[in-house]
């Protein structure tokens, strides 16, 4: 078997594609809880507390270096604690959506389990050597 077909088939069996597609989906659920996060929680909670922008909340560590020209030569160290609190609010509400999503899917996988098949009658031959079975014992 050549590299190529072995290749394809890995490519093509059910985990890879289903592991490529909750990639994608992943990445764009991402975004869309960064814009929720950035555009309409943070700015209420700000407003909550006085008007606080939380992306612009930084320590400086070390002023920027001006130079005789006026011009900035080096910029600002800043401790930007405001977008690491962003950060913890965008990932506790991505693991939120995604553990009410793996909930659902368990309650949906227990109700499928919930009602097992009922055993299969045993054949004609299996009733056929029990009842030889038996006649055997008491005889």
């Amino acid at each position: 078997m050549g590299m190529l077909t072995e290749f394809k088939e890995f490519a093509m069996r059910g985990n890879v594609v289903d592991l490529a597609v909750g990639v994608i989906i992943g990445g764009a659920f991402g975004k869309i809880v960064s814009s929720l996060v950035n555009d309409l929680i943070m700015p209420v909670i700000g407003n909550l507390l006085g008007g606080v922008n939380f992306s612009a909340l930084a320590y400086q560590l070390q002023p920027a270096v001006i130079g005789p020209d006026g011009k900035e030569t080096a910029a600002a160290v800043l401790v930007k604690y405001g977008a690491f609190f962003q950060s913890i609010i965008d990932f506790l509400i991505i693991a939120f959506a995604i553990f009410m999503a793996i909930k659902v899917m368990n309650a949906l996988k227990r109700k499928e389990e919930a009602a097992p098949p009922a055993p299969a009658e045993p054949s004609d031959e299996v009733k056929l050597l029990t009842e030889i079975r038996d006649a055997l014992k008491k005889g």
